[in-house]
């Protein structure tokens, strides 16, 4: 014990978090008050266990340690009764009446009070608890221990601590100015001998006046006892919710955390040093195996990984064969700039089942790695999409989604967020409008955003030179192949294999040797059955084939030539997978399917709905099903491999094949971890013998550029997003960014009578004539100008809405005259408005169907049909084959027909029914309305600008038009018509009413008695 001095130690538990003891503290304060007469109470503060003990270290409290401890409620025994005792004695002294509380939590609960300095060292050191002057005027010096039962405080969490600070903070600030003045960062406890400075023998007095100026200025703070301050408190963190954490899940968080720090850290240095996994942490290759069985790259990904240029961060283009493992390179790419570089990436893709099977495969990874993966395609995504603090996103979109979303960015200011843009089958960028709108996107990516880079790949590309000059991209390629393909053609009874080496480009290989019936031969001319029955059922196999129609035929073919061995195999897989269908839809299977899918056959084509398509697709993967006879899209849609692939004809359609198209598809053949081998067998006539010969020889066809081809989807809609987003607003910008795209790369090849500026001119000034822009004249000296543009309402509308410019008119015409006169009695006219333009150009209306849907239309709905334009008469004679001379629209004919597809559907909700009344796949059906969704969103972007202007008037709901003034509507809004505003009003009118009915049947509903009511069901069963 320091001698002359007394100091107060006490055991820290292990198990609570350690506070001071309110009552030890208290007694140290309550001393320096006493009397020399008041020996009894000092000797029992004497009597007290006065065995001292050393402190062991604190030990790290788990989060998952009760709050309050041993104190869970506030009951007699509770710490709030202890404090409320301890108060009440404490303002029983006359000397503390009136400052009771400021004493009680400004002298001795914080770490900086007036009696006493709290020392809470680190990890090792002491607790302690040094007395202060107050102690000073003791007669006598005992060294006093307390236990940890006697010590109030000693399970108080440590949440409440924070309230003794905040409490002497709020005094200090009000009281006296000598505290300041006072050494608190004194390491030395004081004793009751040490000498003390002047002012702070003098303090007790100045705490008094203090305290008496504070009680003039706050009293009504004063006054709250310390019990409801605590109770207040303790009540407020009783209710916040703490999450409870494995301490095994936060050291493999801390663990990612690190390794990530240090990948970000690696790609940085620009060292030679890859770090666990290509700069990433060994928790992405641990993930890698577990959710796609990859445990080792192949040669040629880890070269193409460890590049200089991908290390760089320089824009990359690479090219191998199909099967060959392109994707994984994408997303360890990826993968890197989320995680280490913090940025948000774009993955592109062209179809939409693509982009939702690359959702499926990379959400599991998001959601381990920490990173939201966002599905674009669609009627699916948010423009612009959300801004996030922490967490980066992964967006996977379609071509045409993938374009808005740059769109927005820029239009945002935040495309320098996009890390890294990643696109899958490139070669599509020289495929008519879908090709032109990805042309967009990646140009305007280069020209606003430096930093963004640009991976693309694809297995076949030729003209690589253009592309590299248009994405100022590197260039890597490799002929691997995971597995062996092996090609061949049949002829009659013959199978030739392909040879380059050989003189006509292919050998004699051997003879089909299949017993064929008579009936067979004519069912089965091109042997199919014989070659699909070298492979099914323990190996899969694809049968691609020209036409839909075809696909379903011959695989009814097939199946009516397989033995009954074949319904065997997986046969309780197969049952369960036809129960599924018929759950999916209703109950309905599609009679081909029925027959074929206990055979392990069925066929896969554009015409099954998307819950059909993805049960097959799984089938197959899993081997239930082992014979798909499908169309050339599944070539380019998900990867569905196949140890051999049969190509029925050199045809798809009435097309000759192409070599791209051709490729496709045979690399299908062999899968990888599965087979050893793949085939891929094309079937041909003598007839077409040469050019097939010729297909195989000749190299892969260029892509070209169709910006200008695809006028209104392509160059128009370009220039009126480039003025729309102000990336370029004069002629010399707009032509600089020409030259910068895929177009202005080819430029020479593709314009032989014009040249790049012409184009440019003509298709500003057709975008002038047709109302989208106006053109601004600045004059700088005498002979000097510049062509300024900016974009007219029509423009904005047709560029935020995404509209076709060869409909933009049409949908700004048809709208106008919906504000004129919408009928609202049906719901017809309201789908016709937002049934798309281009499927109806693409429609071929059955005229008997139109009829009789015509002829059951009621007089509302006939009014609807005469508005837009098509009358019943014109109809049936259609229908009858008559000449009509009347000359219609035969656009708005078809939009109509598929207003009834859609009208219908509406009322039946179900697409089988709907299919089969109207003789149209159930497939197109639901792409119908799918494109139906996607339109009515454009058409919502292009009318937000009337809908903007009445908003902003303060007509912020269907109440606040349906109780506007005309006139008032009139002057507040700019080109808006009397009669259209009244059109507003009243149909606000007509809407509200509608809802308020339905609102008031609703209540009816609810308020009346159910007939089932037990008390009813009772009497009307005694009174029978």
């Amino acid at each position: 014990m320091d001698e002359g001095g007394s100091r107060i130690r006490r055991r820290v538990s292990v198990r609570k978090r350690n506070r001071p003891s309110l009552d030890s503290v208290s007694t140290a304060c309550l001393a320096t008050e006493l009397k020399p007469s008041d020996e009894d109470k000092e000797m029992e503060a004497g009597s007290r266990r006065r065995k001292t003990v050393d402190v062991q270290p604190v030990e790290i409290i788990d989060s998952e340690e009760d709050m309050f401890g041993d104190y869970d409620s506030f009951a007699e025994n509770s710490l709030l009764a202890q404090v409320d005792d301890l108060e009440q004695k404490y303002l029983q002294l006359p000397e503390h009446r009136n400052h009771a509380t400021d004493h009680a939590t400004e002298d001795l609960c914080s770490e900086s009070n007036k009696c006493n300095t709290l020392n809470v060292p680190t990890v090792g050191d002491c607790t302690e608890l040094n007395i202060d002057e107050h102690m000073k005027n003791q007669s006598r010096h005992e060294d006093v221990s307390i236990e940890p039962e006697a010590d109030i405080l000693y399970d108080v969490p440590s949440s409440q601590v924070l309230f003794f600070e905040n409490l002497h903070k709020s005094s200090s600030d009000l009281g006296d100015p000598s505290t300041e003045e006072k050494d608190w960062n004194s390491s030395s406890p004081k004793t009751v001998n040490e000498k003390l400075p002047v002012n702070s023998r003098e303090q007790p007095q100045q705490t008094v006046e203090s305290s008496s100026k504070i009680r003039t200025s706050s009293d009504a703070n004063r006054r709250k006892s310390l019990k409801d301050h605590l109770k207040s408190t303790m009540t407020g963190n009783a209710k916040a919710q703490t999450p409870i954490f494995s301490r095994t899940k936060q050291l493999k968080e801390t663990l990612l955390s690190e390794e990530i720090n240090v990948a970000k850290k690696t790609i940085e240095s620009s060292s030679d040093d890859l770090g666990p996994f290509y700069s990433l942490p060994s928790k992405v290759r641990d993930l890698y195996v577990q959710f796609k069985g990859i445990e080792k790259l192949y040669e040629w990904q880890h070269t193409c990984l460890t590049l200089k240029s991908v290390q760089e961060r320089k824009n990359l283009i690479y090219s191998l064969p199909t099967s060959g493992g392109k994707t994984l390179v994408a997303e360890i790419l990826m993968l890197q700039e989320l995680l280490c570089r913090r940025k948000d990436v774009l993955m592109i893709l062209p179809y939409v089942a693509i982009v939702q099977e690359k959702i499926s495969g990379l959400s599991s990874f998001g959601i381990e790695l920490g990173f939201f993966v966002e599905e674009y395609a669609g009627s699916k995504g948010k423009f612009p999409p959300i801004k996030r603090r922490e967490k980066k996103s992964l967006y996977i979109a379609t071509i045409e989604k993938g374009h808005s979303l740059v769109n927005s960015l820029i239009e945002t200011g935040r495309i320098s967020s996009l890390g890294l843009v990643v696109v899958d089958e490139l070669h599509m960028i020289g495929e008519g409008s879908r090709g032109a709108i990805l042309e967009m996107t990646l140009a305007k990516i280069l020209y606003t955003s430096k930093t963004t880079q640009i991976i693309g790949m694809s297995a076949t590309l030729n003209n690589v030179e253009d592309l590299q000059e248009f994405l100022q991209a590197e260039y890597y390629t490799s002929q691997f192949r995971p597995v062996e393909l092996k090609e061949y053609l049949k002829i009659n009874d013959t199978i030739y294999e392909v040879d380059s080496r050989a003189e006509n480009g292919m050998t004699f290989s051997r003879l089909l040797n299949y017993k064929y019936s008579d009936t067979l031969k004519k069912m089965d001319p091109d042997q199919l059955v014989a070659l699909v029955t070298e492979v099914i059922p323990n190996y899969s196999c694809l049968v691609f084939c020209p036409t839909k129609k075809n696909c379903e035929n011959v695989a009814e073919m097939i199946c009516k030539s397989l033995s009954k061995e074949y319904l065997k195999h997986k046969e309780k897989e197969k049952q369960e997978l036809i129960k599924n269908l018929k759950n999916v839809s209703g109950g309905n299977l599609c009679r081909v399917l029925k027959h074929t899918i206990p055979f392990g056959v069925a066929y896969h084509h554009s015409g099954l709905t998307s819950n059909e398509r993805k049960l097959l697709e799984e089938a197959y993967s899993t081997g239930v099903l082992c014979l798909f006879t499908c169309t050339s899209t599944l070539a380019a849609g998900i990867n569905l491999p196949a140890r051999r692939v049969i190509l029925r004809a050199p045809y798809v359609a009435k097309e000759f094949l192409k070599k791209n198209q051709y490729k496709q598809m045979i690399g299908r053949a062999g899968r990888a971890g599965i087979d050893s081998v793949g085939e891929s067998i094309l079937i041909l006539q003598e007839k077409d013998k040469q050019q097939v010969l010729e297909l195989i020889s000749r190299p892969l066809e260029n892509c070209y550029s169709h910006l200008v081809q695809e006028f209104t989807k392509g160059i128009q809609a370009l220039f009126l997003s480039l003025i729309g987003l102000k990336i370029a607003t004069n002629l010399d910008d707009i032509y600089r960014f020409m030259s910068g795209t895929f177009f202005g790369v080819q430029q020479k090849v593709l314009l032989k009578e014009k040249s790049l500026w012409e184009i440019t001119m003509e298709s500003l000034r057709y975008l002038t004539e047709k109302g989208l822009l106006q053109k601004d004249t600045i004059y700088g000296s005498e002979e000097e100008f510049q062509n300024n543009f900016h974009i007219t309402k029509l423009g904005r509308a047709s560029f935020k809405g995404t509209i076709d410019l060869a409909y933009c008119d049409i949908l700004y015409r048809d709208l106008k005259k919906g504000l004129e006169g919408l009928m609202l009695e049906s719901l017809l006219h309201l789908i016709y408005l937002t049934t798309p333009y281009d499927m109806a150009s693409q429609c071929d209306p059955d005229w008997m169907i139109y009829f009789r849907q015509f002829n059951q239309l009621s007089p509302a709905e006939q009014n609807v049909t005469a508005l837009v334009g098509v009358s019943e008469n014109y109809i049936g004679k259609k229908a009858s084959g008559q000449a009509i001379r009347k000359k219609v629209d035969k656009n708005i004919v078809n939009r109509l027909y598929l207003s009834f597809i859609l009208y219908t559907l509406l009322k039946e909700t179900n697409i089988w029914s709907v299919s089969e009344k109207f003789n149209m796949p159930r497939g197109y059906i639901q792409s119908l309305l799918s494109g139906a969704a996607a339109f009515s969103s454009c058409v919502l972007h292009f009318c937000e600008g009337r809908a903007r202007q009445l908003y902003n008037a303060g007509y912020k709901s269907l109440t606040h038009l349906a109780n506007a003034n005309p006139e008032v509507l009139i002057r507040t809004i700019d080109h808006l018509s009397r009669r259209q505003a009244k059109q507003i009003v009243s149909s606000a009118k007509m809407l509200l009413h509608e809802k308020a009915e339905a609102l008031q049947e609703e209540v009816e509903e609810l308020l009346r008695l159910p007939s089932d009511f037990p008390g009813i069901v009772a009497s009307s069963t005694e009174k029978a």
